[in-house]
Protein backbone atom coordinates (compact mmCIF):
# COMPACT_ATOMS: atom_id res chain seq x y z
CA UNK A 1 0.00 0.00 0.00
CA UNK A 2 2.88 2.39 -0.10
CA UNK A 3 3.81 4.29 -3.33
CA UNK A 4 3.36 2.36 -6.47
CA UNK A 5 2.11 -0.60 -4.42
CA UNK A 6 -1.10 -2.34 -4.56
CA UNK A 7 -3.93 -0.33 -5.02
CA UNK A 8 -6.68 -3.12 -3.73
CA UNK A 9 -8.23 -6.13 -3.64
CA UNK A 10 -7.94 -8.65 -6.99
CA UNK A 11 -11.49 -9.01 -6.77
CA UNK A 12 -14.59 -6.77 -6.79
CA UNK A 13 -18.59 -6.67 -7.11
CA UNK A 14 -18.13 -4.33 -10.56
CA UNK A 15 -16.79 -7.09 -12.70
CA UNK A 16 -13.71 -4.96 -13.93
CA UNK A 17 -9.59 -5.50 -12.77
CA UNK A 18 -9.57 -3.01 -9.87
CA UNK A 19 -6.02 -2.23 -11.04
CA UNK A 20 -7.90 -0.90 -14.29
CA UNK A 21 -10.51 0.35 -11.89
CA UNK A 22 -8.14 2.84 -10.46
CA UNK A 23 -5.98 4.16 -13.30
CA UNK A 24 -5.43 6.69 -15.42
CA UNK A 25 -6.53 5.03 -18.18
CA UNK A 26 -9.97 4.40 -17.14
CA UNK A 27 -10.18 7.90 -16.16
CA UNK A 28 -9.30 8.91 -19.49
CA UNK A 29 -11.70 6.34 -21.06
CA UNK A 30 -14.51 5.40 -18.32
CA UNK A 31 -16.68 2.56 -18.88
CA UNK A 32 -20.17 1.44 -17.74
CA UNK A 33 -19.83 0.63 -14.12
CA UNK A 34 -22.59 -1.50 -12.02
CA UNK A 35 -22.81 -2.93 -8.73
CA UNK A 36 -23.27 -6.74 -9.44
CA UNK A 37 -27.24 -7.10 -9.13
CA UNK A 38 -27.81 -3.83 -7.02
CA UNK A 39 -30.49 -2.99 -10.31
CA UNK A 40 -31.51 -6.18 -10.79
CA UNK A 41 -32.36 -6.89 -7.43
CA UNK A 42 -34.69 -3.53 -7.21
CA UNK A 43 -35.84 -3.08 -10.51
CA UNK A 44 -39.45 -2.04 -8.79
CA UNK A 45 -37.67 1.54 -8.37
CA UNK A 46 -35.98 2.00 -11.43
CA UNK A 47 -39.50 1.61 -12.85
CA UNK A 48 -40.92 4.19 -10.61
CA UNK A 49 -37.82 6.28 -11.23
CA UNK A 50 -38.50 5.77 -15.38
CA UNK A 51 -41.32 7.56 -15.05
CA UNK A 52 -40.01 10.71 -13.39
CA UNK A 53 -39.93 13.99 -15.60
CA UNK A 54 -36.92 15.70 -13.62
CA UNK A 55 -34.37 15.44 -10.52
CA UNK A 56 -37.06 16.55 -7.98
CA UNK A 57 -39.52 13.55 -9.33
CA UNK A 58 -36.85 11.04 -9.14
CA UNK A 59 -35.92 12.33 -5.96
CA UNK A 60 -39.09 11.79 -4.47
CA UNK A 61 -39.57 8.36 -5.86
CA UNK A 62 -35.79 7.24 -4.76
CA UNK A 63 -36.62 8.32 -0.92
CA UNK A 64 -40.29 6.57 -0.78
CA UNK A 65 -38.31 3.00 -2.02
CA UNK A 66 -35.55 3.86 0.68
CA UNK A 67 -37.88 4.69 3.29
CA UNK A 68 -39.99 1.37 2.58
CA UNK A 69 -37.38 -1.01 2.14
CA UNK A 70 -35.16 -0.29 4.91
CA UNK A 71 -37.56 1.40 7.34
CA UNK A 72 -36.13 4.52 7.85
CA UNK A 73 -38.77 7.02 9.05
CA UNK A 74 -37.19 8.16 12.81
CA UNK A 75 -40.60 6.16 14.45
CA UNK A 76 -40.30 3.09 12.94
CA UNK A 77 -37.88 1.65 15.47
CA UNK A 78 -36.60 -1.56 16.18
CA UNK A 79 -38.08 -4.09 18.83
CA UNK A 80 -41.22 -1.70 19.72
CA UNK A 81 -39.01 1.41 20.17
CA UNK A 82 -36.63 0.55 22.78
CA UNK A 83 -33.49 -1.94 23.09
CA UNK A 84 -33.10 -4.57 25.90
CA UNK A 85 -31.53 -1.77 27.91
CA UNK A 86 -34.56 0.46 27.49
CA UNK A 87 -32.17 2.82 24.47
CA UNK A 88 -33.87 3.66 21.89
CA UNK A 89 -32.41 2.11 18.69
CA UNK A 90 -32.50 3.61 15.11
CA UNK A 91 -31.80 1.57 11.69
CA UNK A 92 -28.83 2.91 10.32
CA UNK A 93 -29.17 4.95 7.60
CA UNK A 94 -27.05 6.37 4.26
CA UNK A 95 -28.26 9.80 5.38
CA UNK A 96 -26.64 9.68 8.12
CA UNK A 97 -23.39 8.48 7.10
CA UNK A 98 -22.94 11.55 4.57
CA UNK A 99 -24.30 13.65 7.48
CA UNK A 100 -20.98 12.05 9.53
CA UNK A 101 -18.63 12.33 6.51
CA UNK A 102 -19.83 16.41 5.94
CA UNK A 103 -18.09 16.86 9.55
CA UNK A 104 -15.74 14.95 9.66
CA UNK A 105 -14.47 12.25 6.68
CA UNK A 106 -12.22 10.55 9.10
CA UNK A 107 -15.13 9.61 11.57
CA UNK A 108 -17.07 6.61 12.14
CA UNK A 109 -19.17 7.02 9.03
CA UNK A 110 -16.12 7.78 6.99
CA UNK A 111 -15.05 4.66 7.77
CA UNK A 112 -17.74 2.42 7.27
CA UNK A 113 -18.08 4.61 3.55
CA UNK A 114 -14.74 4.37 2.90
CA UNK A 115 -15.03 0.36 3.15
CA UNK A 116 -18.36 0.38 1.26
CA UNK A 117 -16.00 1.21 -1.52
CA UNK A 118 -13.20 -0.84 -0.75
CA UNK A 119 -16.27 -3.74 -0.72
CA UNK A 120 -17.32 -2.74 -3.83
CA UNK A 121 -14.80 -1.28 -5.78
CA UNK A 122 -11.89 -3.27 -4.35
CA UNK A 123 -9.96 0.06 -3.69
CA UNK A 124 -7.96 0.14 -0.69
CA UNK A 125 -7.93 3.71 1.56
CA UNK A 126 -5.23 5.74 1.55
CA UNK A 127 -5.80 7.55 4.44
CA UNK A 128 -8.22 7.09 7.65
CA UNK A 129 -7.23 9.21 10.79
CA UNK A 130 -4.00 8.68 9.50
CA UNK A 131 -1.77 7.93 6.16
CA UNK A 132 -2.18 3.79 6.05
CA UNK A 133 0.59 2.45 4.14
CA UNK A 134 0.63 -0.98 5.62
CA UNK A 135 -2.40 -3.55 6.55
CA UNK A 136 -0.76 -4.02 10.08
CA UNK A 137 -0.03 -0.49 10.85
CA UNK A 138 -2.10 0.95 13.47
CA UNK A 139 -4.36 3.03 11.32
CA UNK A 140 -5.74 0.46 8.99
CA UNK A 141 -6.78 -1.12 12.46
CA UNK A 142 -8.66 1.93 13.49
CA UNK A 143 -10.59 2.18 9.98
CA UNK A 144 -11.03 -1.85 10.31
CA UNK A 145 -12.83 -1.46 13.84
CA UNK A 146 -14.78 1.92 12.91
CA UNK A 147 -15.93 0.55 9.80
CA UNK A 148 -17.53 -2.73 11.16
CA UNK A 149 -19.12 -0.82 14.28
CA UNK A 150 -22.02 -2.56 14.89
CA UNK A 151 -23.85 0.57 15.39
CA UNK A 152 -23.66 1.36 11.32
CA UNK A 153 -24.40 -2.26 10.14
CA UNK A 154 -28.14 -2.89 11.87
CA UNK A 155 -29.63 -2.45 8.36
CA UNK A 156 -28.35 -3.56 4.92
CA UNK A 157 -26.03 -0.22 5.08
CA UNK A 158 -23.43 -1.82 1.91
CA UNK A 159 -27.33 -2.87 0.25
CA UNK A 160 -28.37 1.05 0.78
CA UNK A 161 -25.15 2.43 -0.40
CA UNK A 162 -24.94 0.46 -3.52
CA UNK A 163 -28.58 1.70 -4.41
CA UNK A 164 -27.40 5.41 -3.50
CA UNK A 165 -24.66 4.72 -5.80
CA UNK A 166 -26.60 3.50 -8.80
CA UNK A 167 -29.51 6.15 -8.45
CA UNK A 168 -26.55 8.81 -8.74
CA UNK A 169 -25.39 6.63 -12.01
CA UNK A 170 -28.87 6.17 -13.39
CA UNK A 171 -29.46 10.65 -12.92
CA UNK A 172 -26.82 11.60 -14.47
CA UNK A 173 -26.98 9.71 -17.45
CA UNK A 174 -31.02 10.08 -17.76
CA UNK A 175 -31.73 13.61 -16.17
CA UNK A 176 -28.35 15.43 -14.87
CA UNK A 177 -25.84 14.98 -17.54
CA UNK A 178 -26.69 13.23 -20.35
CA UNK A 179 -23.99 12.29 -23.13
CA UNK A 180 -21.50 13.64 -20.81
CA UNK A 181 -18.34 11.47 -19.70
CA UNK A 182 -16.37 13.65 -17.18
CA UNK A 183 -17.14 16.23 -14.98
CA UNK A 184 -14.27 18.77 -13.66
CA UNK A 185 -14.22 19.17 -9.98
CA UNK A 186 -11.91 20.56 -7.40
CA UNK A 187 -10.49 19.72 -3.87
CA UNK A 188 -8.42 22.26 -1.27
CA UNK A 189 -5.64 20.57 0.72
CA UNK A 190 -2.87 21.98 2.72
CA UNK A 191 -0.64 19.09 2.50
CA UNK A 192 0.35 15.95 0.45
CA UNK A 193 -0.03 13.44 3.48
CA UNK A 194 -3.78 12.15 2.54
CA UNK A 195 -2.96 11.80 -1.07
CA UNK A 196 0.46 10.05 -2.55
CA UNK A 197 1.73 11.89 -5.16
CA UNK A 198 3.25 8.81 -7.91
CA UNK A 199 4.49 10.63 -10.69
CA UNK A 200 5.46 14.14 -11.67
CA UNK A 201 4.74 15.65 -15.18
CA UNK A 202 5.73 19.64 -14.74
CA UNK A 203 5.58 21.78 -11.86
CA UNK A 204 1.27 21.27 -11.57
CA UNK A 205 0.77 18.32 -13.38
CA UNK A 206 1.20 14.85 -11.90
CA UNK A 207 -0.54 11.99 -10.78
CA UNK A 208 -1.39 11.58 -7.57
CA UNK A 209 -3.24 8.21 -5.69
CA UNK A 210 -6.23 9.99 -3.91
CA UNK A 211 -7.67 8.44 -1.02
CA UNK A 212 -10.46 6.01 -1.99
CA UNK A 213 -13.30 8.07 -1.30
CA UNK A 214 -12.79 11.77 -1.21
CA UNK A 215 -14.65 14.91 -1.44
CA UNK A 216 -14.66 17.60 -4.33
CA UNK A 217 -16.19 20.77 -5.26
CA UNK A 218 -18.02 22.02 -7.99
CA UNK A 219 -16.77 25.45 -7.31
CA UNK A 220 -13.33 26.48 -7.21
CA UNK A 221 -13.90 29.13 -4.70
CA UNK A 222 -15.10 27.03 -2.42
CA UNK A 223 -11.94 24.33 -2.66
CA UNK A 224 -10.14 27.17 -2.08
CA UNK A 225 -11.66 27.80 1.60
CA UNK A 226 -9.64 24.02 2.51
CA UNK A 227 -6.50 24.50 1.96
CA UNK A 228 -3.98 26.78 -0.30
CA UNK A 229 -3.13 23.95 -2.98
CA UNK A 230 -5.79 23.35 -4.99
CA UNK A 231 -6.07 19.87 -7.07
CA UNK A 232 -7.90 19.81 -10.38
CA UNK A 233 -9.38 16.81 -11.85
CA UNK A 234 -11.20 15.75 -14.74
CA UNK A 235 -13.33 12.81 -12.65
CA UNK A 236 -15.45 10.27 -14.76
CA UNK A 237 -19.13 10.43 -14.26
CA UNK A 238 -18.70 6.67 -13.21
CA UNK A 239 -16.28 7.74 -10.43
CA UNK A 240 -19.25 9.62 -8.32
CA UNK A 241 -20.98 8.07 -5.78
CA UNK A 242 -22.89 11.30 -4.50
CA UNK A 243 -23.83 14.76 -5.54
CA UNK A 244 -24.94 18.06 -3.77
CA UNK A 245 -27.70 18.42 -5.93
CA UNK A 246 -28.94 14.72 -5.95
CA UNK A 247 -31.32 14.94 -2.75
CA UNK A 248 -32.28 17.84 -0.87
CA UNK A 249 -32.22 16.61 2.64
CA UNK A 250 -28.47 16.08 3.34
CA UNK A 251 -25.73 18.12 4.97
CA UNK A 252 -23.25 18.65 1.88
CA UNK A 253 -25.53 21.10 -0.09
CA UNK A 254 -23.31 24.49 0.94
CA UNK A 255 -20.54 23.29 -0.10
CA UNK A 256 -21.09 21.80 -3.95
CA UNK A 257 -19.82 18.52 -3.05
CA UNK A 258 -19.12 15.32 -5.04
CA UNK A 259 -18.15 12.63 -3.00
CA UNK A 260 -15.41 10.43 -5.26
CA UNK A 261 -14.42 7.31 -5.90
CA UNK A 262 -10.59 7.17 -5.72
CA UNK A 263 -7.57 5.56 -6.86
CA UNK A 264 -4.77 7.11 -9.58
CA UNK A 265 -5.97 10.75 -10.83
CA UNK A 266 -3.95 12.84 -13.37
CA UNK A 267 -4.10 16.50 -11.81
CA UNK A 268 -3.35 19.97 -11.67
CA UNK A 269 -1.60 20.74 -8.48
CA UNK A 270 -1.56 24.60 -8.16
CA UNK A 271 -0.98 27.76 -4.82
CA UNK A 272 -3.63 29.75 -4.50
Amino acid sequence: MNKGGAVGHSTNLVGLPTEFLASCDFNEQPMPVHIAAAREMNANLFEMLSQASDVLEAEEAFICYMTAIFGLDPEQREEGGRSAAGRRRYRSSFLRLIKGWGYDSNGPEGAVLKGWVESRFGIFPTYHKGPIKRISSGFWTTYVEEKMSSRFHNNAIYAQLDLVYEFCQWALATLVAPGQTHVTLYRGINSFDEHQILERFDKKTVVMRLNNLASFSADREVACCFGDIILTARVPLQKLVFFNTLLSMHALNGEAEYLVIGGNYRVDASHL
